[in-house]
Formats: C-alpha cells, structure tokens, sequence
C-alpha cells in the first residue's frame, strides 16, 4: 500500500513537472506571438500560427453558428451549400495579425502597455490532457486561444473565445 501510494506521488510530480514544462516552454513562443501581433508582423505571425489547425477549428466554429440559426428548410439548404465557401472566406480574413489585435485588445493586451514576460505568460497557460496549452483571460476562466507543439515551436491552433472577439467589440482600441 505505501509503495503503491509512493508510486503514484511520483507518477503526479512527474506529470506536473511536465505540464510545468511545456506550459513555460510554450510561453516563449506566445509571447512571440502576441509581439508579432502587436507589430502587425504578418511573418512572425505566420511562424506561430497552425494555419491548417486553426482554419479548421474557426470553419468548424462558424458552420456551427450558421447551424444553430433559425432558418426554415430551404435556407438550412442553401446555407449549407454556400456556408462552406463563406466559412472559407471568413476564417480567411480571421486569420490576420490585426484580427487577433482586436482579441488581444479585449482580453487586455494594448499597445500602449507592455506584454508579459514568459514566466507571467506560462502562469497563465493551463496544460490540456491532449498535450496542447490554453490561454485564458482569468485564471479558472474558460480557454480562449489554444497553442500545440509541432517541432520546437508551439503554434496557435485553436481558438475557443466568442467569434466575434476577432472583430473586436464597440468602443474597443483597433
């Protein structure tokens, strides 16, 4: 029984060494990220963005939303033959450093203050079971953008906030 319990005490320091790890590892390249975004620097932009993943995940976000629209038959079937195509062009658009500055201006992060560095930003990364890392606006707050490993750099993949974050809210710095 003590042995058992001992096994598991280390199996758990080990699995939170290395959630630690990777989350503090992501931190540097988010905030490359989020320095890419601040200065419009499509390329660096470019460098730290899963294009694929993160088409996918806001194509996915917006068919939903076209789904969940009341519609009577004949418009769910025309939204479902053009939805795809504009889904494409939208995700397309979202997928620019000025999209997500209006994101990172409502969650906080404004040109005229500086970023955090990479041990504030690795605090606030929860590490996920699929091995990726979340960033979120409050501590115990929902994920809003996900990051995943792919070689040595670690690449938004995913975002989880409300779509039209990505536009930016009213009244809010552009």
């Amino acid at each position: 029984m003590i042995r058992t319990t001992a096994l598991l005490a280390v199996l758990a320091l080990t699995l939170t060494g290395c959630a630690t790890t990777a989350r503090y590892d992501a931190a540097g390249d988010v905030h490359a990220l989020l320095v890419a975004i601040r200065d419009n620097d499509r390329a660096a932009f470019d460098r730290y963005v899963d294009r694929r993943a993160l088409k996918n995940n806001l194509e996915s976000r917006v068919m939903r939303e076209v789904g969940r629209r009341e519609m009577d038959d004949s418009a769910r079937a025309l939204a479902a033959i053009v939805a795809p195509g504009l889904a494409e062009v939208a995700v397309e658009a979202l997928l620019r450093p000025e999209a997500f500055r209006a994101a990172a201006s409502y969650y906080g992060y404004t040109p005229d203050q500086p970023l955090p560095g990479r041990v504030a930003i690795g605090a606030a990364l929860r590490y996920r079971d699929d091995g990726s890392v979340c960033a979120t606006k409050k501590k115990d707050g929902p994920c809003l953008l996900v990051f995943a490993r792919q070689g040595d750099v670690w690449k938004l993949s995913g975002f989880e906030g409300d779509l039209a974050d990505l536009r930016g809210k009213p009244g809010s710095k552009r």
